[in-house]
């Protein structure tokens, strides 16, 4: 497996370790804190059930450090 996956994986678990409710997107890489500011953050459903997304991460426990703190334990 690329060093990318699982980077990747490891973000979605950690962030799910943090905050088991959170769903969200990643499109790219997850290494550093610009990675994870272009995260697709995903809010909500509009009337035809397609996600509501943003990059303005609305989980204030998911900072980068925290998430970053999780990754490095897996």
């Amino acid at each position: 497996m690329s060093d990318i996956i699982l980077r990747i994986n490891k973000f979605y678990q950690a962030v799910k370790i943090l905050k088991s409710t959170a769903t969200c997107s990643v499109n790219g890489d997850m290494q550093n804190e610009s990675d994870f500011n272009k995260v697709e953050w995903i809010t909500g459903e509009d009337e035809f059930g397609r996600a509501i997304t943003t990059i303005t991460n609305p989980h204030s426990e998911l900072s980068w450090t925290a998430v970053k703190a999780e990754m490095d334990k897996l």
